[in-house]
């Protein structure tokens, strides 16, 4: 095989390797910084500030979107348990915070102080996490049943965090007024 051959099939894994796994970590990566736009921070904001957790969660998702088309299958449990914990993440959002049904499907009412117009947006990032996060789960085939057992493992105290992390942000909110943590200035 020739050096250019090499490349282009490099290229080829590269757009088309882990298409469910990239897709969850768009959502995940989506997910914290409308939270950041909304103007009730994201998640580590409360304990490195607003822009450092935001390096972190930006870098961090293009360094796993890249590895997830670049990596071969013998990275699949890695892959999967990651999977497993975007599918945790939403979990833990549908059963720690208010939510009502529309038909079958669970929908927030809030959330981690939003509400109101901003909760179709959110609530639709999270479906396109769990989408994203079972289509990972099942993409990766060697570690799919370790990255199933995460959420049962994970979910409930997840929600505590979640819900540490939002009184963290609302106390810094009501001490630090800024631009992004603005919607739990008055909570």
């Amino acid at each position: 095989m020739t050096a250019e051959e090499q490349q282009s099939r490099a290229v080829l894994k590269t757009l088309t390797g882990r298409p469910w796994t990239r897709l969850g970590t768009v959502a995940l990566a989506a997910h914290v910084f409308y939270e950041l736009a909304a103007g009730v921070g994201m998640p580590f904001a409360s304990r490195l500030g607003a822009g450092p957790a935001a390096a972190v969660w930006g870098s961090g998702s293009v360094l796993v979107f890249r590895q997830a088309g670049r990596q071969d299958r013998s990275d699949d449990t890695a892959f999967a348990v990651l999977n497993g914990m975007f599918l945790t993440a939403v979990l833990a959002h549908f059963t720690g915070w208010p939510r009502r049904k529309a038909g079958a499907v669970p929908m927030l009412l809030e959330c981690e102080g939003m509400d109101g117009n901003l909760m179709p947006g959110y609530n639709a990032i999270l479906y396109v996490s769990g989408a994203a996060a079972v289509g990972g789960l099942l993409e990766n085939g060697r570690g799919r049943m370790l990255g199933a057992v995460v959420p049962a493992l994970a979910a409930h105290w997840l929600v505590g965090v979640q819900h540490r992390e939002f009184e963290r942000l609302r106390a810094q909110a009501r001490r630090q007024p800024r631009w992004w943590n603005r919607r739990l200035q008055h909570q």
